[in-house]
């Protein structure tokens, strides 16, 4: 029986659930990159060179969101390795370790929820 097993499966779903997520916002980049090269091509076929010359800042930053979204979700699997080995460690030391601050989720969770609020309000206008 392996000591700490509830502690160590616990380790492992969080883990799991973190390039689960990862993997969400990966498929979701490239599908933000897909979406604006499909918007791109309707738009160049439909008003012919003019599409690509629209100059605003909408236009600019649509180049480079799904790109981020995609290294985005691979720093999420980066970090999820890390914390998942680092813990993994902790569980195994015999000494008492205090708990990690949160600082890092909530960095995190703040940054997609500003991501999602922005891709909403460019979509939305």
């Amino acid at each position: 029986m392996i000591t700490g097993y509830s502690d160590h499966a616990a380790n492992e779903r969080t883990f799991l659930s973190w390039v689960r997520t990862g993997i969400a916002v990966i498929a979701f980049g490239f599908l933000v990159e897909k979406f604006n090269l499909f918007l791109r091509t309707i738009a160049s076929a439909a008003i012919g060179e003019r599409a690509t010359s629209f100059g605003h800042l909408g236009q600019r930053i649509s180049n480079y969101e799904g790109l981020l979204l995609i290294f985005g979700g691979v720093a999420l699997l980066v970090l999820a390795t890390t914390r998942f080995v680092r813990t993994a460690r902790l569980l195994d030391d015999p000494a008492a370790h205090p708990a990690a601050s949160v600082r890092t989720e909530l960095i995190l969770c703040s940054a997609l929820v500003l991501v999602v609020a922005s891709y909403s309000l460019y979509l939305a206008f």
